[in-house]
C-alpha cells in the first residue's frame, strides 16, 4: 500500500499542477502574450505656428503655444516650411477668438483652462472640417 502511495502521489500532485497551468493558459487567458494597451495620444500632433499673441482683460496680454491632435495625420509640408493645415486661417481665428478678452485667472487657472480647450475642440469642429480630436496648450504666458 506504502509502495502505491508514492507513485501516486506525485502523479496526482502532477496532474493538479499541469491542470492549474493549462486552466491559467488556455481559460483565464493568461498566456504570454499580453493585450497592447490603447495609445494616450491616438493622432498625431500638429505644432499651430506662430505662437498666438492675445489681448486679455484689463490690458494685459498673454502668449499662447497651441498643439492640435490630428485623426488621419497631418498634412505634409512643403519643402522647408513647417506643416500647415488647409483651414490655418479659420483655426488661428477659432483660437484668437475664444482666447482674446479672458482675464488673467482664467487662462491661468487650471480648471478654466480646461474648459476652454474643451470650447476651442467643440467650436474647431463646428467651424472646420479639419480633423482636430484635442486641443493642447503647450505654453501660456501671460503678463
Amino acid at each position: 500500500m506504502k509502495g502505491k502511495l508514492k507513485i501516486i502521489l506525485p502523479v496526482l500532485l502532477l496532474v493538479l499542477v499541469g491542470a492549474g497551468g493549462a486552466y491559467k493558459f488556455l481559460l483565464s487567458g493568461g498566456g504570454s502574450a499580453k493585450k497592447a494597451a490603447p495609445p494616450k495620444v491616438a493622432g498625431e500632433l500638429l505644432p499651430l505656428t506662430p505662437d498666438f499673441t492675445i489681448n486679455l482683460d484689463g490690458g494685459h496680454y498673454g502668449k499662447v503655444s497651441v498643439a492640435l491632435e490630428m485623426d488621419g495625420g497631418i498634412p505634409k509640408a512643403v519643402e522647408g516650411a513647417a506643416p500647415s493645415l488647409k483651414e490655418n486661417a479659420v483655426v488661428r481665428s477659432v483660437v484668437t477668438n475664444d482666447l482674446t478678452g479672458l482675464t488673467t485667472d482664467e487662462l491661468i487657472q487650471r480648471p478654466t483652462r480646461e474648459k476652454l480647450l474643451t470650447q476651442i475642440l467643440k467650436d474647431l469642429q463646428t467651424k472646420t472640417d479639419e480633423k482636430v480630436t484635442d486641443v493642447f496648450f503647450t505654453d501660456v504666458v501671460v503678463q
